[in-house]
């Protein structure tokens, strides 16, 4: 079987309905809407969630939490994934974008001290943890904040 030989099952593919277009179209005058009524009238019907008077399902069911609008998120890099890079690199929030190890930079990139360093880099970042900051120095790098 080839590409131009590619045929459409039989059935699958329907015409669009004309809705509204005379008596010989089988769906004419009041094309399926009935006579009068909400749902007759253009713009007509209820609004998604209404339940005819009743009280709605998401205005029955209790609400918890609280969602912070204005909440700082980081993206986040461990001291211990720093040591892919060549001893003396300046590690920046964009190079560790490029190298894959931040997928989106958020807000800012914030590192933490989890594992060991054991190369001298130049660690810039907007912030970072106590443990990171000294893991970076005690490897005889510096922790810059941007």
């Amino acid at each position: 079987m080839k590409l131009h030989e590619l045929q459409t099952t039989e059935g699958s593919r329907q015409e669009h309905y004309r809705k509204g277009r005379g008596i010989g179209s089988g769906n004419g005058k009041t094309a399926g809407k009935g006579h009068k009524g909400q749902n007759a009238r253009s713009g007509g019907g209820v609004a998604l969630g209404f339940e005819g008077g009743q009280m709605p399902l998401w205005r029955r069911l209790p609400k918890r939490g609280f969602k912070n609008r204005d909440r700082i998120v980081y993206a986040v890099v461990n001291v211990s994934d720093l040591n892919r890079f060549d001893e003396g690199t300046v590690v920046t929030p964009a190079l560790l974008k490029e190298v894959g190890l931040v997928s989106k930079e958020y807000h800012g990139l914030k590192v933490l001290g989890n594992g060991k360093l054991e190369k001298k880099l130049t660690v810039q970042a907007n912030k970072f943890s106590k443990s990171a900051e000294e893991a970076i120095k005690n490897a005889g790098g510096s922790a810059e904040v941007i």
